[in-house]
């Protein structure tokens, strides 16, 4: 049975289709040609990346073949490859992702880092991130600290729809509560003290959103990038308000654009409620998070 639903063209084997499409994608100017052939046609077959490779003499049906084609189509759109599979990998963890929320990129995993850094190894730290989108950050925070307490927000519904099923794919749902609402807006001050507030707020200058990668600028949700005119909205927002809801000595951390450090070390100085005032650099060399400590207020 399982022969007979060869098609006539069984010569196309697992190396050869890689091979092919490969070369496609190169002549579409697809960034990482044989990465994305590798990880769709292992979708396309249901098995993991390695088995491709392990397999390439097997033979494709016609029906494994016309899976294959679809999604070829779809990142010849310039579709993201985590889109059309549906994961990214982040931190330790892979994430479900949709339209709804930005695909997780490496450079933000220095904003873990520098959470990482500051988070003591025990002890119940209250930790707040901004714009969850996929949950990936909090997630991430939270596997590594399971003694804190965390919390999540995010204007979109949709977005947070998907980090609950985050929370929940890695048994994290009892540690983190989500909740809705445009920056601190779901907050009243001085009720909610935290020790930490994380955020990868957008930071793209709207007019600057349209020449990016059409990868981006097409398909990965516009509020999640645009900065505003400078692109620094967010920050000004952001910076001027979470010192009320930070503990005496409690640290605010955003990731930045590569460009983007005197604007926000004009922003928190002009605040006056921060203190050290530190940017660090992704693997890249560029300046991409920003930690800044709540000043404690004089007692007397």
């Amino acid at each position: 049975m399982q022969n007979q639903s060869k098609a006539a063209g069984s010569e196309w084997t697992i190396r050869k289709v890689l091979s092919w499409t490969t070369s496609y994608f190169k002549s579409h100017n697809i960034e990482s040609p044989k990465s994305d052939a590798a990880i769709l046609l292992a979708h396309a077959l249901e098995t993991e990346r390695i088995d491709v490779y392990l397999q390439c003499d097997k033979p494709l049906y016609a029906d494994e073949r016309s899976r294959f084609k679809t999604l070829i189509r779809r990142r010849i759109s310039r579709e993201p490859v985590a889109y059309i599979v549906g994961e990214k990998g982040f931190w330790s963890m892979n994430f479900t992702v949709t339209k709804n929320v930005l695909i997780p990129r490496p450079d933000t995993e220095s904003l873990v880092e520098a959470a990482m850094s500051v988070l003591p190894d025990s002890g119940p730290q209250r930790i707040l991130e901004l714009g969850t989108g996929s949950g990936a950050i909090i997630l991430s925070l939270a596997s590594e600290r399971p003694h804190c307490l965390f919390f999540a927000s995010d204007r979109s519904a949709k977005a947070l729809d998907v980090a609950r099923e985050n929370a929940e794919r890695h048994h994290l749902d009892e540690s983190v509560h989500f909740f809705s609402g445009d920056w601190f807006r779901p907050l009243k001050n001085d009720m909610y003290l935290f020790d930490m507030i994380i955020s990868n707020p957008p930071y793209i200058p709207t007019a600057v959103i349209s020449r990016l990668q059409p990868e981006i600028c097409k398909y990965e949700p516009a509020m999640a990038l645009d900065g505003g005119r400078d692109g620094l909205d967010s920050y000004r927002v952001i910076i001027s308000s979470a010192h009320a809801y930070l503990a005496d000595g409690g640290s605010l951390l955003l990731e930045t654009g590569h460009n983007q450090k005197d604007g926000i070390q004009k922003i928190a100085d002009a605040c006056g409620c921060y203190e050290n005032v530190i940017f660090t650099k992704d693997y890249g060399g560029h300046d991409r998070v920003v930690r800044m400590t709540k000043r404690e207020r004089i007692k007397g």
